[in-house]
């Protein structure tokens, strides 16, 4: 009995702290023997209900945890103040990084690090990206539930914001498709004029996609095949960063597509919306 006492416990600590709990804080906090306390999250583990970051070595609640919680009731992670990673990806391409997250039926920026050159574009917290035409929002909606997501984009105008611009739901949804196989989006010319930027998924402990790392730079910066190609591997490589410090742990080997890691593709679940 006083293992399932003290497995309960682990469980409601970690529940209650968004940025996960190191091995060291749940013994302080539980004050249970330190040798007990790396037996029982090794179970707890092993049968995934709990994850731990393989980046900062924090436990997370789990797969296994997380289908107990009523699926409307569950918050993505707090992603704000911006993570460590969107600054290192600012400093190295010099080019604006910013995040986004899904609220409800709306892709919203969260948190930005703008870029160092003296040309910067114009994306602010809070701004919202249209789900059609933005990679930020696409890299989200990409992994959500198909039937849903249809949903979304037939509920609203599909504005041409430049010719390049896809128009219709069955275009999006196509375009979503070639995102899933290749783990990433880009957008050239299809929301400004002028414009590329390149986003990936950020994936919770369970395996979700809840948010993306998008980097946006003027086209003239971007304009050769290999610039375009490095920015892709950083902004993939930063968002597996993120989505390891959220818990996210790889079942295997990422596959690699057009010569960059893409993350492992799991089963989409249902569109869950999320309030602001």
């Amino acid at each position: 009995m006083q293992l399932i006492v003290r497995a309960l416990n682990v469980l409601q600590a970690v529940s209650r702290s968004q940025e996960g709990m190191t091995l060291q804080e749940l013994v302080v906090a539980l004050d249970i023997p330190l040798a007990s306390m790396h037996r029982l999250l090794a179970v707890l583990e092993e049968q995934r209900f709990l994850s731990r970051s393989p980046t900062n070595r924090r436990y997370f609640l789990g797969a296994e945890a997380r289908a107990l919680i009523e699926h409307g009731n569950e918050r993505n992670p707090s992603l704000v103040p911006p993570h460590p990673e969107l600054s290192a990806l600012a400093d190295q391409s010099g080019e604006t990084v910013f995040l986004t997250e899904i609220f409800e039926d709306r892709a919203v920026c969260t948190a930005l690090v703008e870029g160092r050159h003296p040309l910067r574009l114009f994306v602010r917290i809070g701004q919202e990206m249209p789900l059609h035409a933005a990679a930020a929002a696409r890299a989200i909606l990409a992994f959500l539930d198909d039937q849903l997501t249809l949903q979304l984009l037939e509920s609203r105008p599909l504005t041409p914001f430049t010719e390049e611009t896809p128009r219709t739901p069955p275009e999006v949804m196509e375009r979503l498709a070639a995102i899933r196989a290749r783990g990433y989006d880009t957008c050239d010319d299809e929301l400004d004029r002028g414009v590329w930027a390149v986003s990936s998924p950020v994936r919770m402990s369970t395996g979700k996609v809840c948010a993306s790392v998008t980097l946006a730079a003027p086209a003239r910066r971007s304009e050769r095949a290999e610039q375009r190609q490095a920015f892709r591997g950083l902004v993939i490589q930063g968002a597996q960063r993120i989505s390891e410090d959220l818990g996210f742990v790889e079942t295997a080997g990422p596959a690699v597509k057009d010569g960059l890691p893409a993350a492992k593709i799991r089963p989409r679940g249902a569109f869950h919306p999320v309030a602001p």
